[in-house]
């Protein structure tokens, strides 16, 4: 399979494209001035206890306050993790890093008012990015993650990729990092690190290691609000977490990201540096890897798939809904039951597909064709699984219920990507109504008159329609000469293909045009 990388900069936003076979498979945007993103760490102060909710609201800075619920405390750590933040801001803090001792006997906190005060200042990681109205959501759990492993602090436990199946090659992975990691560091494997060799491993540690470090150097000297580290730009983050040996080309439009990028990749992958390549054609970059098209074909309320079947994909405040529709696959020798499965199948690909493009999280609700067996329904099931399996964000699928729907719940970390693939018509300016053109013909020679009588304008061009300029140029007496005459001025009539219907333009002896309130 061809997989291809496009990274698309522009001065405001970085635009992240992801290609299988030319196929547009994922789509990423991101604000060059994204101040709070997905493990960006702040020394936030408590700035209000909402009992109720069982939650804090934390100020790291952001116009509406960072949302900390109980559960994503980490009780375990979390007074380790205080206390060792006061001791580095007073200075008093051993290089040693502590462990959490908690006895597992020891009454466990309910509570987040047992846990924090107001105005206490305490150490959170950005877990999901600001979305609409909320604020960022944030957890007291830091870590840090590599191409390789994830450094959790105040931790001594090993924890391994559950999609690492072979118990030999969890053996080999858990004695590797025991004898590699520091003490009192928890560490979580991932799954690209299967088969890796010990060196591979080691230096993503001590780059993880390194960073924890400098955050600890940085919040010695640190005030609430304030960001301790900043988290990889999104750009490295996708190409961290998703490149591969397989990959074959990586595409960069600008100087600094093509060098960025480039170093990364000789970092995690030096023997794949030749794929890094610039893109310096005059062609737009999307457009030139026929992106663009594909963009305005995939997204949008209304998505066809082929065979003629079609969705329809709404988004509400609390859920995602998408709805399953026949259109023409139907076919006449099966049964209803045979077309509703065939229908639901090629149905169950192109929606895994929309999903992961438009990285849609929280509650999806797919509503397929009434299925009446039950086997029928199982296979839908387990083909909607399979077809989800390459979606690297968290998510569950419970089984068709009686009413032919299917529920999902996928991880939000980040807004869901959203193209707008409609435009206000610049004819009727979405009004639905146009001018007749007798009238656009009237109201060009009042114009005419009043730039050569009011204005004393002694040549014009004017540059309208193809249809209209028929209209006005032909015959041997046309309209244009008999303004020409009537007027005792030049007047150029100008045909342009990119007008629509009844726009028109004027333009002087110096080719400028002349603006007309």
């Amino acid at each position: 399979m061809d997989k291809e990388l496009i990274i698309d900069a522009h001065t405001s936003e970085i635009n992240i494209v992801f290609l299988e076979d030319k196929r547009l498979v994922e789509f990423h945007k991101e604000k060059k001035d994204n101040n709070y993103a997905v493990g960006d760490i702040y020394l936030g102060r408590v700035k209000k206890i909402a009992s109720g909710l069982n939650a804090a609201f934390i100020d790291i800075g952001y116009k509406k306050d960072g949302f900390l619920h109980y559960f994503d405390t980490n009780q375990q750590n979390i007074k380790t993790l205080y206390k060792y933040t006061k001791h580095v801001i007073s200075g008093n803090y051993n290089q040693k890093q502590p462990v959490n001792n908690k006895s597992t006997k020891e009454k466990e906190v309910k509570k987040i008012s047992d846990i924090l005060n107001l105005n206490q200042q305490i150490l959170v990681q950005v877990s999901k990015e600001p979305i609409s109205t909320k604020g960022p959501r944030i957890s007291c759990d830091i870590s840090f993650a590599g191409r390789y492993l994830v450094l959790i602090p105040f931790s001594n436990r090993v924890f391994i990729s559950q999609k690492i199946r072979d118990d030999e090659e969890r053996d080999r992975l858990r004695k590797l990092v025991n004898s590699i990691k520091p003490k009192n560091t928890g560490i979580i494997i991932r799954t690209v690190a299967e088969n890796k060799k010990v060196a591979d491993l080691d230096a993503d540690l001590k780059d993880l290691f390194g960073k924890w470090k400098s955050c600890i150097d940085k919040l010695q000297s640190a005030k609430a609000p304030q960001k301790i580290f900043g988290e990889l730009s999104l750009a490295s983050t996708v190409i961290r977490d998703m490149f591969n040996e397989s990959f074959n080309n990586i595409y960069i439009n600008d100087d600094l990201l093509f060098k960025d990028i480039k170093n990364y990749i000789k970092i995690i992958a030096p023997e794949k540096i030749n794929i890094v390549k610039q893109y310096k054609e005059k062609t737009p970059i999307l457009e030139h890897f026929n992106v663009e098209k594909q963009i305005k074909s995939s997204f949008g309320k209304i998505v066809t798939i082929k065979n003629g079947a079609y969705l329809i994909i709404e988004h509400t405040e609390a859920l995602h809904t998408i709805d399953v529709n026949s259109g023409r696959q139907i076919k006449s020798n099966n049964d209803q039951e045979a077309n509703a499965i065939e229908i639901n199948l090629n149905s169950a690909i192109e929606i895994a597909h929309q999903v992961r493009l438009r990285d849609i999280g929280g509650i999806i609700i797919i509503d397929f064709i009434d299925m009446h067996e039950s086997h029928n329904r199982r296979i839908l099931y387990e083909k909607v699984k399979e077809e989800m399996k390459n979606d690297r964000a968290k998510h569950t699928i419970l089984p068709v219920n009686r009413f032919g729907l299917i529920q999902i719940t996928r991880q939000r970390v980040r807004p869901e990507t959203s193209i707008n693939t409609l435009e206000k018509c610049p004819v009727c300016g979405g009004t639905g109504k146009i001018e007749a053109s007798i009238t656009i013909i009237d109201k060009i020679e009042d114009n005419i008159k009043y730039l050569t009588e009011k204005q004393n304008e002694k040549y014009l061009k004017i540059t309208v329609h193809p249809f209209i300029h028929a209209y006005l140029t032909k015959g041997f007496f046309s309209i244009q000469k008999k303004w020409s005459l009537k007027l005792k001025k030049h007047i150029s009539i100008c045909k342009m293909s990119s007008h629509h219907l009844l726009e028109y333009h004027f333009f002087n002896k110096d080719n400028t045009e002349i603006i007309i309130n």
